[in-house]
């Protein structure tokens, strides 16, 4: 008897693994202390497109009939202007192929991910590189892919390269993969390491809010740092937080690193990409953990490209998911 969604977890492992690897030699060939200093951008555009043509072509080699909602087209990777970073893409992506890929295999690969979602079907939503300034700091970044059935997430893959697989070791045994499919629990194995074998990752057990730590991001652009503040106070928490990019986040919270993720609204007028969201969703779902928005209500993938219904992420243990969920709406209504 065939487990649900066995073959579809199988190739998202593939497909992550393959879009990792592609990452982390973006990283080694083009990013360099000059690039830092002047904040330049082209190592993560260029990994950026590579993973996705990565992740599209190796979905569509399974299953050619999936669409796919990814954050990237092939716009400026076309013509003369277009050649010298579409170049750049061809290279890499064929290190991680089987067979090669010409320039516009590739280019039609990214452009796959031009899907606009719904409520029916099944689609795979990708987020090539999340954490875009984890990435070129040599931080946290992830690779994100989920699959989307009938408007709800029922699989998630999240490639954390540079992510400690044991938290309390940060300069060791780096890279970790962490998957999970609806009902059947949330696991991760090292990165890179197709024979590793998968363990089970749990939520942590903290009753006490005023026991927890949060996961934030280290862009206070991505959260409002000061609200989450007045919310640690308000909980009566004192620990410091684990600071990291990217949905790698929503892993730290899944194995019980850290206890609490907030991503609260900086902008009223800001939406929150399903990309950005899916895979940790579930991974923290099947970890035993909650996740809603700032109203308290489940996120909701069934409407296209973005969270539309939904202000913010608030994701915690069940324990102490309540108590978390009433602080931020405290903290929040007294801003209004």
């Amino acid at each position: 008897m065939s487990v649900y969604l066995e073959k579809e977890r199988a190739v998202a492992i593939e497909a992550v693994e393959r879009a990792s690897q592609v990452c982390k030699a973006v990283f080694k060939r083009l990013v360099t202390d000059e690039t830092l200093t002047k904040k330049d951008k082209s190592p993560v555009t260029v990994a950026d497109y590579s993973a996705q043509a990565v992740v599209n072509s190796t979905l569509e080699k399974h299953f050619p009939n999936d669409p796919i909602v990814g954050e990237e087209d092939s716009k400026d990777l076309q013509g003369d202007a277009g050649r010298v970073l579409r170049e750049k893409v061809v290279d890499l992506v064929n290190t991680a192929t089987d067979a090669p890929m010409s320039a516009d295999e590739v280019l039609r690969a990214i452009d796959r991910g031009q899907y606009t979602g719904g409520s029916t079907g099944r689609h795979w939503t990708l987020d090539p590189i999340d954490g875009t300034k984890g990435f070129l700091r040599g931080e946290q970044f992830a690779v994100c892919l989920a699959l989307i059935v009938d408007g709800k997430v029922r699989l998630g893959v999240v490639g954390c390269p540079n992510l400690p697989y044991d938290i309390s070791k940060q300069t060791e045994d780096k890279g970790v993969l962490a998957v999970a499919v609806e009902e059947q629990g949330a696991f991760q194995r090292r990165l890179g390491a197709p024979d590793d074998v998968e363990t089970p990752v749990l939520v942590s057990i903290v009753e006490d809010a005023c026991n927890a730590s949060f996961c934030e991001s280290v862009e206070s652009g991505h959260s409002n740092h000061g609200d989450n503040a007045k919310i640690a106070e308000l909980l009566g928490i004192t620990k410091q937080s684990v600071r990291m990019d990217s949905q790698c986040k929503y892993v730290a919270v899944a194995r019980g690193d850290a206890d609490i993720y907030l991503r609260l609204p900086v902008d009223s007028k800001y939406v929150e990409k399903i990309w950005d969201h899916a895979a940790g969703n579930i991974i923290i779902t099947e970890a035993g953990g909650q996740v809603s928005d700032i109203d308290g209500k489940p996120l909701d993938f069934s409407l296209g490209r973005t969270l539309t219904a939904n202000r913010g992420v608030v994701a915690a243990n069940a324990n102490i998911f309540a108590t978390v969920l009433a602080a931020v709406q405290t903290t929040l209504a007294n801003k209004e």
